[in-house]
């Protein structure tokens, strides 16, 4: 099969093909603008030439981002890559939290890929701006530790070594990425941002590969999903224990405290966050254990998860406000709540006297 350079190049043929059933006509809707900076999403409703039996109503199709600078930045992250082949080739070890997969290919080394994909329109999805409540907040860190507990301290054994480490040459690229971003950064974002705010992101800045070698040298590791935040996520109205994630574009190898610190620390307002997030921590914990995780005590993930405030939250914030087309106010908006909430939960978590010690 051809991999489509546009929307415009799926065709009932194309999909019939995909989806294993004749496709007779389509209609498209674009959704997620401004929330997937990455790739254009498309839902296609689906009509057959004749009855096909567990055939799709309807599906979701995943392209590369319209904008130049987006695109390059994911070839250069090696994004687009990594999602194709985790759907491909890893996907099925998780028992819950994915969607299911129909079609996903790529030209590798290149932005040229696409993913059909279930849709999922039944269930919900929350507004990042808006932020998750306590309760889907909860049941998103239960299906969290469910994932990482799946490739607990079985990451670095050589054969997921195709997926970046925390510690990588990417890391040490993103490094000099954000020195040369940081002014663009902040003449566009620091007027959202807490007290002291933008010293933290001064802070960060070239330091980023060092922040994340102090937690990876001293924590177990696991595959991180490292964009888990409420808006690739969905969840179902009826089962509240239901959480689907997508978006893998991002993966890495690393300690899990990466995503928790990631989630909780954009994905919910910052008092809210405040209020609820000891107990969150703790129900990541128990689920860990429950899933057969010995040896990692909550102390110990305590301390990882307020390090790690210092870590993926304030990197995306920076890379998507300082080096990507945001390509409308709805994206403007998202950044600029994920860059003040990150800022605030690495100043409640001792962020600048962390990034003194580190030098």
């Amino acid at each position: 099969m051809n991999i489509p350079n546009s929307i415009s190049e799926v065709t009932t043929d194309w999909l019939g093909t995909a989806l294993g059933a004749p496709v007779a006509g389509y209609e498209l809707e674009q959704i997620g603008q401004g929330v997937g900076i990455m790739g254009d999403i498309f839902r296609v409703t689906l009509s057959y030439d004749a009855h096909a039996a567990g055939a799709p109503a309807s599906v979701v199709v995943k392209l590369p981002s319209a904008f130049p600078e987006n695109r390059e930045q994911g070839v250069a992250l090696g994004m687009f890559d990594a999602e194709v082949r985790f759907y491909r080739e890893l996907a099925e070890k998780v028992t819950s939290g994915l969607p299911q997969i129909y079609h996903a290919d790529i030209l590798s080394g290149t932005a040229e890929f696409v993913i059909v994909m279930e849709d999922l329109a039944s269930l919900d999805m929350v507004d990042q701006v808006a932020g998750m409540q306590p309760a889907q907040a909860e049941a998103a860190v239960r299906v969290l530790a469910g994932i990482h507990a799946t490739w607990w301290n079985q990451v670095q054994d050589g054969t997921l070594d195709w997926i970046p480490s925390m510690v990588s040459e990417r890391i040490a690229h993103v490094d000099q990425l954000f020195t040369q971003i940081f002014p663009t950064f902040a003449e566009k974002f620091e007027s959202y941002l807490p007290p002291g705010g933008i010293d933290v992101y001064e802070g960060f800045t070239g330091r980023y590969l060092a922040i994340n070698t102090v937690i990876a040298g001293r924590s177990p590791w696991t595959l991180a999903h490292q964009d888990f935040r409420v808006e690739n996520m969905l969840f179902d109205t009826e089962d509240h224990n239901r959480v689907v994630v997508i978006d893998w574009q991002g993966i890495g190898r690393g300690p899990g405290a990466y995503d928790l610190a990631y989630l909780l620390g954009g994905s919910m307002d910052t008092a809210l966050r405040r209020q609820h997030e000891q107990s969150l921590v703790g129900a990541y914990h128990d689920t860990l254990l429950d899933a057969g995780v010995t040896g990692y005590s909550l102390d110990q993930l305590a301390d990882d998860y307020a390090h790690a405030h210092l870590m993926g939250g304030l990197a995306t914030s920076m890379i998507t406000g300082g080096a990507m087309d945001l390509s409308n106010e709805r994206g403007v908006n998202l950044i600029s709540t994920m860059a003040s909430r990150h800022a605030a939960a690495a100043l409640d978590h001792g962020g600048l006297e962390r990034l003194r010690a580190i030098g």
